[in-house]
Order: C-alpha cells, then sequence, then structure tokens
C-alpha cells in the first residue's frame, strides 16, 4: 500500500524532489527490485503495490499508430454496435472515414435504436459547430458538455476533461491520445506544411484497441464521469456485459481527475522507471517534466539504462516545446538519449519498460496532465504489447533528429531567450 500522497496541486506545487520523495515510492522498493531476473514478474510486483485501481487479466490489445489506423479501427466498431457507443473525448469533431462522416454513423445506430452517451470538453471543442450536438441530441443521443467555460465567473475554466476513451457494446474499447479530430485524417504526406499550420499537418499519435475484461474499466471511467458532471439519464442498455478473456495481456485502467488526491499515473509511471533494469522509452507530445520526474529519469539515465525519449520539434503549442528544450541538458549530460520528431507533429503518450511494462493513454509529461486534467491511461503488462510499442519507437526515432549535448549547449542565444520565456508558463503547460 503506498504512503500518503499529497494532493496533485500541492504536490506539483512544491516544486521540489522531496515532494515525491518518499510518500510517492513503494516502501522497501529495494526488496521489489531484488526479486528474480524476470523483468515481468519484476514489473507485475512493482505495478500490484500500487492502490490505484485493478490489475485485469486475460485481455487482447492491438496498437494503432496514428489517425489513419485509428479512425477506421472506431469507425468499423461503431458500425457493428448492436447495443450502445460512449464517447468521452478533449476534441469532439465531425470526422470523416471514407466519404462517411462520424455524425451519419451515429445517427444511423440512433435510428436502429443503439444508445449513444457522449461527453465531450468545453474548451477542447469549442470550434466544433453547436449543429452537431444538437443533431444528434435530436436523433436521440445524450450529450454531455465536461465544465461548461463561463466567462465571467472562468468556473473550471483550467480543469479539462482530456480523456479520450470508445466504449462499443460494452466490448470493444479505445483509448489513448486520438481525438476525435480532423487533423488525424491528414495524410502522412502532408509532414509540416513551410509555413507551420499544424492543422494541416501529418500528427503522429496513438491508440489502443482493448477487447476483454479491462474494458469493463474503460466503461466504469466513462460512467464515473457521468456522474460526476450530472449528466442526464442514459437509456437503459446492457453496459456491463460479460467479458472473457481474449488474451495474454494484463490492463489496469488508471483515470486521473484534478479532485485526486493521489496522481496515480504519475505514481505508477514512477515506479516503472525506478524498477527499469534494461531501458525505458517513452514518446510524449508535452515534454514539460515535473522536478521528480526529470529527476528519476536522470538518475535511471545515469545507472546505465537505455533511457530514449522522442518528443516535437514542432507542435500546436510552440512554448512547449521550448520549455522541453530547456530541460533537455540535465538529461543529456546523464547519458539520456532525445529525439526530436521531423515532418510530423508528435502528439503521442507512450512508455514502454525493460519490454513488458507499457502505457498508452491521454497523460503528457508535463504538469497539466498531472494537475489539471481529468486523463486516462492504459497500463500494460505483457511482451506483446510492448514489442508493438518498441518497434513503432524505433520507426519515428529513425524519422527524428537526435540532440546531442554539443549542439544543445552551443543553441544560439535566441533559442535561449524563448526558453526563459517559456519557462515562465511551464506550470500551466
Amino acid at each position: 500500500m503506498l504512503h500518503a500522497v499529497p494532493s496533485r496541486r500541492r504536490l506539483l506545487s512544491l516544486g521540489a524532489a522531496a515532494a515525491l520523495q518518499g510518500c510517492a515510492s513503494i516502501p522497501d522498493i529495494d526488496r521489489y527490485l531484488a526479486t528474480p531476473d524476470d523483468p515481468l514478474q519484476r514489473h507485475y510486483t512493482t505495478q500490484r503495490a500500487l492502490s490505484d485501481g485493478s490489475l485485469v487479466f486475460g485481455n487482447q490489445t492491438r496498437l494503432l499508430m496514428d489517425g489513419a489506423q485509428a479512425l477506421p479501427a472506431m469507425f468499423q466498431a461503431v458500425a457493428a454496435a448492436r447495443d450502445h457507443i460512449n464517447l468521452e473525448y478533449f476534441i469532439f469533431e465531425d470526422v470523416e472515414v471514407g466519404g462517411i462522416h462520424l455524425s451519419d454513423l451515429l445517427i444511423d445506430k440512433l435510428n436502429r435504436g443503439v444508445a449513444v452517451n457522449v461527453i465531450y470538453d468545453a474548451y477542447g471543442s469549442q470550434t466544433t459547430p453547436g449543429e452537431l450536438f444538437d443533431a444528434l441530441r435530436r436523433a436521440g443521443a445524450i450529450v454531455l458538455t465536461y465544465h461548461p467555460i463561463n466567462p465571467v465567473t472562468l468556473l473550471h475554466a483550467n480543469d479539462r476533461d482530456h480523456r479520450k476513451i470508445m466504449v462499443v457494446d460494452g466490448r470493444i474499447g479505445f483509448t489513448g491520445g486520438i481525438n476525435l479530430s480532423r487533423v488525424y485524417e491528414n495524410p502522412t504526406s502532408a509532414g509540416i506544411p513551410p509555413n507551420g499550420d499544424t492543422r494541416y499537418a501529418y500528427w503522429r499519435d496513438t491508440a489502443v484497441e482493448i477487447r476483454g475484461p479491462a474494458v469493463a474499466e474503460l466503461q466504469r471511467l466513462f460512467f464515473a464521469t457521468w456522474k460526476q458532471q450530472n449528466g442526464d439519464p442514459v437509456r437503459r442498455a446492457n453496459y456491463f456485459p460479460p467479458l472473457p478473456r481474449q488474451g495474454v495481456q494484463t490492463v489496469r485502467i488508471i483515470g486521473s481527475a484534478p479532485g485526486d488526491d493521489q496522481p496515480h499515473y504519475y505514481i505508477s509511471l514512477e515506479e516503472a522507471i525506478r524498477a527499469a533494469r534494461s531501458r525505458i522509452w517513452l514518446s510524449t507530445g508535452y515534454f514539460v517534466p515535473p522536478h521528480q520526474e526529470r529527476e528519476d529519469l536522470g538518475k535511471a539515465a545515469r545507472r546505465g539504462i537505455d533511457l530514449r525519449i522522442v518528443v516535437p520539434s514542432q507542435s500546436d503549442v510552440e512554448a512547449a516545446v521550448y520549455a522541453g528544450r530547456a530541460a533537455y541538458g540535465d538529461l543529456l549530460e546523464r547519458g539520456a538519449h532525445i529525439y526530436e520528431m521531423q515532418s510530423a507533429v508528435l502528439h503521442s503518450k507512450l512508455a514502454t519498460v525493460d519490454g513488458v511494462w507499457t502505457a498508452v493513454g491521454s497523460s503528457n509529461l508535463d504538469r497539466r496532465s498531472v494537475v489539471f486534467n481529468n486523463e486516462v491511461d492504459a497500463i500494460i503488462l505483457g511482451a506483446d504489447t510492448a514489442a508493438q510499442v518498441e518497434a513503432l519507437l524505433q520507426s519515428d526515432m529513425a524519422k527524428s533528429r537526435a540532440v546531442t549535448l554539443q549542439a544543445w549547449e552551443d543553441r544560439p542565444l535566441r533559442e535561449r531567450m524563448r526558453e526563459l520565456d517559456a519557462r515562465i508558463w511551464q506550470y500551466w503547460m
């Protein structure tokens, strides 16, 4: 059982290693590190000691490397729905696959008696025409706006629902970093336009399809948000059908929220980093890690762990790129390898450790994911998923520019000034 952990806001506002040292670690961590050399058993033992949800056995997972893979898979699942479709997304737009719009697909399902429930974030979806949600409501969907924006009081202005969840018939679940956003329709060949407009760039992001008992955990998380936001009653449906084993992957679904006393995903990742014996490979769309996370990554690299971090070179939030670059120095000095993705907007949130522990979700390596946002992450224990993620990250590294310590130290003054300016606002990123 974990020691008591400060609240998420308190924890991050401390801004010092002491904020997590001792209180966010597993008691007698050396005992877990001294377990047999089997990496799967070691990470299972470490994760099992955490108090942030059940480890669910018997799941099948499929990694979806970008929008070109994820959106068709999601549309296929929706088209096959017979009972219900639950959607919870930060950005909810009328995405299109093969000439078919999501709205047309959902309305067709509603007309066939399938229940459709939608949660969308008011800020993330602020440019989505209201007509889309009105049309869904008229067809019978129950639509919930997460924290409507109030320009007068600014109540909950900073607490957003950053999750990406789709559950179909209670049997198929999708999560990860991919929103229902039109940018994921952009082809690989789009690269990054010369003018830098990321709306028309190729976005490298990742989702995971889950089949098996862990899908019920995504479903419970969806309904917990629905209840917390006082959503209207939903139609009766078989939301929690029996779920037989589908594979051999062990999955923990972690839902984080601003009011949590413990930053569960953050702690899970920290313990995986501390338990690592051979390699830690990470990918994140926004690399502004809290102090303790950066310290633990640096310590891992110093003790000989193969630490590789893939980050964007261009982003829809350029300040986050510069704030991240300001933190490269300590990591590079300790032996970390940092790669900046070229010809794509990197937005994926992936982590894999020792070839057996994997995270695919919505949490970035930044304070916002710990302090402010509703997030969802799938922790997957198993070599199959880890192998898929490692292969994807190797491909990303091949398309990236390796950042050397010498190049970082020799960066021009203009770059340093932009980093300094970005770091002033990094707490809010």
